[in-house]
C-alpha cells in the first residue's frame, strides 16, 4: 500500500502572523477553518509540493518554534535563495556539510558555498519562520536509484526547463565527442531526462 506524506504540523504562537509569513512566500493558501476560539486550522502548500503544512490553534501541543529541520527540495539552490530573499525572508548563504553527507544540527560542520562539484543532494540554504521553526532547502538535480517512481513527471515549468537545459548541455558534449550533429536529438533528450530522474545512468 502506498503511504504518501500529506501534511506536516508546524507549532506557532500567532496564527495570523504565520499566515502572513507563509502567504508572503507565495505558498498556496488551502484552508482557514475555525470552530470557536480554541480550534483553528490553516493549511498552506509550497509551490509544486504534494505535501502541505498545517498550523493553527488546538492542532498541536508542541512548543512554538520547535519544528526543526523541515526540508524543501529545489532544482536550483541559487535561484531558490534569490526568490526567498526577494520575498523578504532572512535566508542563509548557500552552504554544504563538510562531511559531505547531510547537514548537521546547529550549523556544526557547515562549510560555505555549494557542495564540491555541485553534487546533487549536497547544497543547502536555511531560513526560519517568525516563531523560529527551521526550514532547510536542498538542491536535488539527479535522484539516486530507487528514490523516485518510474513515471517521469516535473512539478513545475521551472523544473522542466532546468531538466531541458541539463539535457541540452549534456547533448552538446555528446555531439562534441561524436563530431557530428545528432538529428535524433529529441530521442536523446527524452532518454536523458527519464534516466536522470529515475536515478539511472543517462546517455553520454
Amino acid at each position: 500500500m502506498d503511504m504518501k506524506l500529506e501534511v506536516v504540523i508546524i507549532p506557532v504562537s500567532d496564527v495570523d502572523r504565520a499566515k502572513r509569513f507563509y502567504g508572503d512566500l507565495g505558498w498556496r493558501a488551502d484552508a482557514d477553518f475555525a470552530a470557536g476560539d480554541d480550534f483553528r486550522v490553516v493549511q498552506f502548500t509550497p509551490p509544486g509540493s504534494n505535501c502541505s503544512v498545517i498550523f493553527g490553534t488546538g492542532v498541536t501541543s508542541a512548543a512554538p518554534g520547535s519544528a526543526q529541520g523541515m526540508q524543501l527540495v529545489v532544482s536550483d539552490i541559487d535561484a531558490a535563495r534569490a526568490e526567498l530573499s526577494a520575498h523578504g525572508v532572512d535566508v542563509s548563504e548557500v552552504f554544504h556539510d563538510a562531511g559531505g553527507v547531510f547537514h548537521h544540527a546547529d550549523a556544526e560542520g557547515r562549510a560555505s558555498g555549494p557542495s564540491t562539484e555541485r553534487s546533487s543532494y549536497g547544497s543547502f540554504v536555511s531560513f526560519g519562520d517568525p516563531d523560529g521553526n527551521l526550514w532547510f532547502v536542498q538542491e536535488v538535480t539527479t535522484r539516486l536509484p530507487g528514490r523516485v517512481a518510474t513515471k517521469t513527471t516535473y512539478e513545475s515549468d521551472d523544473d522542466l526547463a532546468s531538466a531541458l537545459r541539463r539535457a541540452a548541455a549534456a547533448h552538446g558534449e555528446h555531439e562534441k565527442r561524436t563530431g557530428e550533429a545528432d538529428p535524433n536529438w529529441p530521442d536523446w533528450y527524452a532518454e536523458y531526462m527519464v534516466k536522470e530522474q529515475s536515478g539511472e545512468q543517462p546517455p553520454t
